[in-house]
């Protein structure tokens, strides 16, 4: 007589209450400007967008659309607070201006968590225990290497490069920007920032933190647009670097803009991570490294586990216990500290979510979802696990950005290693095993900018993060993201 399985059950005899997070605390504007030469101007083009709750499709504000003019005007402020303030400024007192920043956004943390689960649909939780936390991490940490530099890089000469021009994406809004401001900053060098156009609000929050912390006009600046507005950025002739994250495919488009120029980039583009599962793995804790890998911030994160490897012994084990948990996690309001996965961030990428799941389906993978219950307005996606899967289907090879996990096997260690390096990404990966030395083993021989053992996704300031192959050029964090915006002669 074989036993019945353990399972986890949540929802038998009793309910989580609602525990929703209020947004009486702080308030968000009707229209926001463009931040140049430090304060809200109009934008040249007249033009204004709007920026939407993902969770319930309410428009939160309207946002300026900047067009050349504007840009050319973020430039100039950012170039006259080089020459003029910023370069020329003594470096301790250029870090005390950094560590503001950082106080402020503590002070405001609980602002700043609610405006990031609005505009950018993940959980309170996700914004409130790591996004501001670490962005103000970034800024703490970055302001303690301006006047350290030296010894950051022993025999070297750094020196500021001058105006960075920076696109961050919509999935860690506020995070993103403090990655590229603070180094910038600490640097010497002055700042153009674009802000993805549906999450723009907790950056323009962040203009306000910048004008209370007291930084000189154009030290930075900060215009909203979309697609357009990031191309004048890059091709701008009056910028000396350039800092994006995002897609593969603009970051293409970036490196053939700036073929032949003397600006200095760094890019931070897409992966498709995998998870590898030893048969020597503490299993559960495995199972919560799997959820926590590919299901953190609804999946939209660029070094998400997105493909599970299980070593064949375990496979079923491993797959029946990750069913299970997925039945419990709470899919739902973005506010309510109840909940796992929030909103997805906008209609064209629930669109290419789904797209997705038609996609692994006709390629003859067996898809499984949660049975949870979805709100009827805004944009979702259940937690969604595809088996059956060969290595040529797309669904293993290509980024989704969402709740969508791609399970393989493999027998022995040296075919999950050939495994997990066939694809054409290469920014993080994970390994599960009780062997230190299968743990030596895999993290060198996986083709990966980031690499966790029993763990996935840590992040810290004085960690380099970024990939190789389509995963992206150069590292940010740490002193490696220092070196990116110097001059080392």
């Amino acid at each position: 007589m074989t036993s019945q399985p353990n399972k986890l059950a949540f929802n038998s005899g009793w309910q989580y209450a609602a525990a929703p997070e209020g947004t009486d605390h702080f308030s968000i504007g009707k229209r926001y400007g463009l931040f140049i030469n430090g304060e809200f101007v109009k934008p040249a083009t007249g033009k204004y967008f709007n920026t939407v709750n993902p969770a319930t499709e309410e428009v939160l504000a309207r946002v300026a659309l900047a067009g050349d003019e504007d840009v050319d005007r973020a430039v100039a402020a950012a170039r006259k607070a080089y020459k003029g303030v910023w370069s020329k400024m003594k470096a301790a007192e250029r870090g005390k201006y950094i560590y503001r920043i950082a106080r402020i956004l503590q002070e405001r943390a609980r602002e700043f968590s609610v405006i990031e689960s609005l505009d950018g649909g993940k959980p309170i939780r996700e914004s409130r225990d790591i996004d501001i936390p670490l962005a103000a991490a970034h800024f703490f940490y970055y302001a303690g290497w301006a006047d350290k530099l030296e010894y950051a890089f022993p025999g070297r000469k750094p020196a500021p490069l001058g105006v960075a021009g920076q696109i961050i994406p919509w999935n860690f809004p506020l995070l993103m920007a403090a990655w590229k401001i603070a180094p910038a900053l600490a640097c010497g060098n002055t700042v153009v920032l674009k802000p993805a156009e549906t999450t723009p609000l907790t950056a323009l929050k962040l203009a306000e933190v910048i004008s209370e912390a007291g930084l000189p006009p154009g030290v930075v600046n900060i215009v909203t647009g979309a697609g357009k507005t990031g191309a004048a950025v890059v091709d701008h002739n009056d910028v000396d670097k350039v800092a994006f994250t995002g897609s593969t495919n603009v970051g293409r488009h970036i490196m053939m803009a700036l073929a032949g120029t003397n600006k200095k980039y760094t890019l931070e583009l897409g992966g498709k991570a995998a998870n590898i599962v030893f048969a020597d793995a503490a299993i559960d804790q495995a199972v919560e490294g799997i959820v926590n890998g590919i299901f953190f911030n609804q999946g939209h994160v660029c070094c998400a586990g997105s493909r599970l490897l299980v070593q064949e012994s375990v496979a079923d084990q491993v797959i029946a216990k990750l069913k299970d948990r997925m039945e419990t996690l709470i899919v739902g309001d973005p506010l309510d500290k109840n909940t796992d996965i929030g909103a997805i961030n906008s209609a064209p990428q629930l669109e290419k979510i789904e797209s997705y799941l038609k996609i692994g389906q006709a390629e003859g993978a067996e898809m499984y979802q949660s049975s949870c219950s979805v709100p009827k307005k805004g944009y979702w996606c259940r937690p969604t696990i595809f088996t059956g899967v060969s290595q040529s289907n797309r669904i293993v090879q290509e980024e989704i950005f969402g709740p969508v996990l791609a399970i393989q096997t493999f027998r022995t260690l040296e075919e999950g290693l050939t495994k997990a390096n066939n694809t054409p990404f290469g920014l993080s990966g994970g390994v599960w095993t009780d062997k230190g030395s299968k743990v030596f083993k895999m993290t060198q021989g996986i083709r990966a900018g980031v690499v966790w053992a029993n763990t996935f996704n840590k992040f810290d300031p004085a960690s380099p993060f970024g990939g190789y192959k389509e995963s992206g050029v150069g590292r940010e964090g740490g002193l490696h993201g220092l070196g990116a915006y110097l001059s080392l002669d």
